[in-house]
């Protein structure tokens, strides 16, 4: 496979010829934020957070879902890009009702720590406060709508990491929800198999195990790398 020859902040880099700006970043120790990416599934460049300056194009680009190109010129950090992403993360906290002191996931949220990393200590925008519920339906698992960013991963996670396609996405705007089948409790799905990979691949509070307090619930996201390698590798073929 082929090379490209880049340059990330000011560092001359290689990449194989199909990897994306964020892999690139990534395998040459630059950390580059992100809410809706998750190895092991395809990226959509939903959350925004990644966006980099490439010379050449006045747009800002997702570092998630540009591949790179030779020669290609990229900046994935400065004053511009970090007023974008802390907007970004004032808006989703804006969006939805995201109370961390009674979250489940308080002091394991992804969203959480990016917050205090990029120094956001107050939201600039009005609070929308949406009427959101709980699915609780199900016998082990629950959703909280309230702390759903859209990122998608659930849904990404079940079609392709499980098979079961049984999560997805309804509305528009910020009518946007996570629904299970079509759009019924999530107890009454036939095609769940319980396996909580969704659970697994969230990066906030959204979805959770039953039981679970108040910070309790930790995401180990290695799980399903192990799962995705195995399957590419063929681990599990006798």
């Amino acid at each position: 496979m082929s090379a490209k020859t880049l340059i990330i902040d000011g560092q001359t880099t290689s990449a194989e010829d199909n990897a994306t700006v964020l892999q690139a970043a990534s395998d040459n120790g630059i950390t580059i934020p992100t809410l809706c990416h998750l190895e092991g599934v395809y990226d959509v460049g939903a959350c925004r957070l990644c966006l980099v300056e490439v010379k050449g194009t006045n747009k800002l680009l997702s570092a998630c879902t540009t591949k790179v190109s030779e020669g290609m010129e990229v900046t994935t950090n400065n004053e511009r890009l970090q007023k974008y992403r802390r907007m970004t993360l004032e808006l989703l906290f804006a969006e939805r009702n995201h109370v961390c002191s009674s979250c489940v996931s308080n002091g394991h949220c992804e969203l959480q720590t990016l917050a205090y990393e990029h120094g956001m200590d107050h939201v600039r925008y009005d609070y929308c406060f949406p009427k959101w519920g709980v699915d609780a339906t199900h016998r082990f698992l629950g959703m909280d709508h309230n702390r759903c960013i859209l990122c998608t991963r659930c849904v990404r996670a079940c079609w392709h990491i499980e098979g079961a396609g049984t999560k997805n996405v309804a509305g528009r705007g910020g009518k946007s929800h996570i629904i299970t089948d079509l759009n019924e409790p999530w107890g009454d799905s036939e095609t769940c198999t319980s396996c909580a990979k969704c659970v697994l691949s969230c990066p906030t509070g959204a979805l959770f195990h039953k039981g679970a307090t108040v910070g309790e619930m930790e995401h180990d996201r290695t799980k399903l790398e192990f799962i995705v390698n195995a399957r590419e590798k063929k681990q599990w073929i006798v």
